[in-house]
This record gives structure tokens, sequence and C-alpha cells, in this order.
């Protein structure tokens, strides 16, 4: 090579600048995989598993991170918590429900849009507290105030499009989700003890909630209101 061809050190070092190396795919490695079967996920179609990390630090101060595995690569699922968690894929492997356990009887949800392999968060919050938000927003149910064990469930059936149900909505199409809770306080005269299964429906082709008519007596009895005597 002579001295026309050689790139000159300054341009060498710009390339170097411009180009940074990828960095490395995994978890970071004083987190250990979980050897417990019951927290290892696949998605319907096979093609990625999902594994769960633990690393223990002091004072009980325990850490979980969970990977996408695809191929040769791996994506992290953020963001890190303190419990292991469950997952739930609808049929067509393209969406991913978190369900994340954050302390004793509360737990929230994570959505997830899965595009060739890749994870990413499919809202800007929690999909738990968009659920949290439309129930709050309701006239007959935003005067509730819970104070305690607030959780956030995924109702069985996304792979089936909750045929079990009775319905025939379409596939890939609804989540459900069940909204459960305590209350310490309230009115003198009024004993709540909370909230129990109260149920909507999220489309994920529009991002919006409603309560289909099918849930209405369900939820008015999921208010568990008891007048005193």
């Amino acid at each position: 090579m002579n001295a026309f061809c050689r790139p000159a050190p300054w341009l060498a070092l710009a390339l170097m600048v411009a180009s940074p190396a990828l960095a490395a795919s995994g978890p970071p490695p004083d987190f250990v995989l979980t050897d417990d079967a019951d927290l290892a996920f696949a998605s319907p179609d096979k093609a990625t598993r999902l594994e769960q990390y633990m690393k223990e630090g002091e004072d009980f101060d325990v850490k979980w991170q969970v990977w996408a595995r695809h191929g040769g690569e791996m994506t992290e699922l953020k963001p890190e918590q303190g419990y292991p968690a469950g997952f739930r894929f609808t049929s067509d492997s393209q969406w991913l429900v978190r369900m994340q356990k954050t302390g004793s009887g509360e737990q929230d949800l994570h959505l997830y849009r899965v595009v060739n392999g890749t994870f990413t968060n499919a809202t800007k919050t929690s999909l738990s507290d968009l659920a949290w938000a439309y129930f709050h927003s309701r006239t007959d149910t935003r005067k509730m105030k819970l104070d305690y064990h607030i959780s956030a469930n995924l109702v069985k059936g996304t792979e089936e499009a909750y045929r079990g149900l009775g319905v025939k909505w379409p596939d890939n199409r609804y989540l459900v989700i069940s909204l459960s809770g305590e209350m310490d306080k309230h009115p003198k005269n009024v004993a709540v003890k909370g909230l129990a299964d109260w149920r909507c429906r999220y489309d994920l082709k529009t991002g919006t909630f409603d309560v289909p008519a099918m849930f209405a007596k369900a939820n008015a009895e999921a208010l568990r209101w008891e007048i005193r005597r």
C-alpha cells in the first residue's frame, strides 16, 4: 500500500470512534440462571425461550433479570425486579405479557411486542398502571380507593383467544385483565373489604380498554361493598 492509499492516523481513529464494538449480549456474570423449570417459558412457535437470572446481594437483596433467547441473540426484558415472573404469549408469538410479583399479594403486568425475536415495551407505562387508570376513570368505580394488596392479573386464555369464556373474539386481539385490592381507609358507615376479580378487556390493536357486557354482573359483585347495620 502506497502513501496515497494508506489511511491517515486521524482517520483511522475517527472510524474507530464512529464504529464502536457491539455490547455483549446476555446477563452480567454475577447473575445466575435459575434451574427451576417453572420459571422457564417458550413462545408458541418455539423460536424464543425466556430465561430468568438471579443475583443475591447483602441483607437479602435479591435481583431478577429476564432475558429472551432467540437464535444466537439475547434481549433483556426490562425492568429488573426483586421477584421472578410468569409469562403468557399470544398464539402468534407476537405479544408477551409479564405477570410480575412486586410484594406480598401484589402484582404488576408488563406488555411486550415481539418483532423478529426482539422484545420492546409495548406501552410507555406498565399495562397494570393503564388498567388501573381506566378503572379510576369510570363513573362506577372512580371513588374506590384501594390501599394494599393491589394486584393486576392476566386471565388465562390468551393463547386460545378466550374461547373458554364462550366468546368468539378474533385471535391475538384481546387481553382480559383482572384487578383486585383491599381498602383500609373508608367511610365510617361503610365496611369495605375491597375489590376482587374486577375484569376489563384490553385491545392490542387500538390500545384501549372496555368492559364487555358479559362482565357487568360479576364486576358489580367484585366491588364487595358491605353496609354496616
